[in-house]
């Protein structure tokens, strides 16, 4: 029997069966058929389509996430369960006319979840913020003032907005923080918003990763 799936263009909000999902997350992060920066951006576009208020505006969000999955032949939909929303990316070759065959599923491993709902419990978000707290006393104690001031803001944009740490940001949320975060939710005076790009780099080097072309 074929298993529904919520189309592309549908109410991403619909529940659907989980029975070929993939098994968890550890799983899922390490597929190779998507590439870090594409899934990293099909979440934040999932997300803003949710967020849009204007129809057209939600569905130019869903075509541009889709076209970026179609050029590595995959395809996406949201889950809803006790545990939240949670946007499972998987190849297309599992479906037909917008139903899951179940056997097409050669190997669940190949999906991909990413949770809609921030981290999975308060724990999990409170280990989040620990590690980028820390990373606001690397940089205090390396660099000092004021780019310790513009990594706490960054840090709680990080932990607050997205429940992730500071060195999983993409290219694309690093913008939203500069342009859009620090101008509607911090009172940065000029020293400190001068330096906001090198105290970022601060925060990277911080967390020994490399901080992204933004």
């Amino acid at each position: 029997m074929d298993e529904p799936a919520s189309d592309a263009g549908d109410d991403e909000g619909e529940e659907t069966d989980a029975s070929v999902d993939a098994p968890d997350d550890d799983a899922a992060a390490t597929t190779e058929e998507v590439p870090p920066p594409v899934v990293d951006d099909t979440e934040r576009l999932t997300k803003l389509a949710r967020e849009a208020v204007d129809d057209d505006e939600a569905d130019a969000y869903r075509t541009d996430r889709d076209e970026q999955l179609a050029a590595h032949d995959f395809t996406a939909r949201v889950r809803e369960d006790d545990s939240g929303e949670t946007l499972v990316l998987h190849p297309e070759e599992w479906m037909t006319e917008g139903m899951i065959h179940p056997e097409r599923v050669d190997d669940t491993d190949r999906a991909i979840e990413l949770s809609l709902s921030g981290t999975d419990s308060p724990d999990d978000w409170r280990a989040v913020d620990d590690h980028n707290r820390d990373i606001v006393r690397r940089v205090r104690d390396a660099h000092g003032e004021p780019h310790a001031t513009a990594v706490d803001v960054l840090a709680d944009f990080a932990s607050n907005h997205y429940a992730k740490p500071i060195d999983d940001l993409s290219a694309e949320e690093l913008r939203e923080f500069r342009g859009d975060y620090v101008t509607r939710n911090a009172w940065l005076d000029d020293e400190t918003v001068a330096v906001l790009e090198e105290s970022v780099d601060y925060a990277f080097d911080a967390a020994e990763e490399r901080v992204p072309d933004w």
